[in-house]
């Protein structure tokens, strides 16, 4: 079992950075794919970006593409979202999701297997 605890949200106006961390329980996180997704009120989970196990490719979502950065430490166990020229639109709860397959990116809630709690973002005007 993953326990994922996510970290580093808040209240920010448009144009401000924000970096948000996932800590995970397992220490065999390398072998884990990671993935950043947030539901807005009323809308379905979407993905964000995802990251191998390896750390050595990642992929964005089209609307975040180029403002958002995935990384991880795995010596740290830790995932993070580092989010610059944030958009009103990008208000949203975050989660951290992890999937017991390091080889591959998948942007489907459903391939994963371990969710955090979550975290607001809220982006104001």
């Amino acid at each position: 079992q993953v326990q994922l605890v996510e970290s580093g949200g808040g209240l920010v106006q448009a144009g401000d950075s924000l970096t948000l961390s996932c800590a995970a329980s397992e220490r065999t996180f390398r072998g884990y794919g990671m993935g950043w997704f947030r539901q807005a009120p009323g809308k379905e989970r979407e993905f964000v970006a995802g990251i191998r196990g390896s750390g050595g490719s990642t992929y964005y979502a089209e609307s975040v593409k180029g403002r958002f950065t995935i990384s991880r430490d795995n010596a740290k166990n830790t995932l993070y979202l580092q989010m610059t020229s944030l958009k009103v639109e990008d208000t949203a709860v975050y989660y951290c999701a992890a999937r017991a397959s390091s080889l591959s990116i998948r942007t489907n809630p459903s391939a994963y297997n371990y969710w955090g709690q979550g975290t607001q973002v809220t982006v104001s005007s």
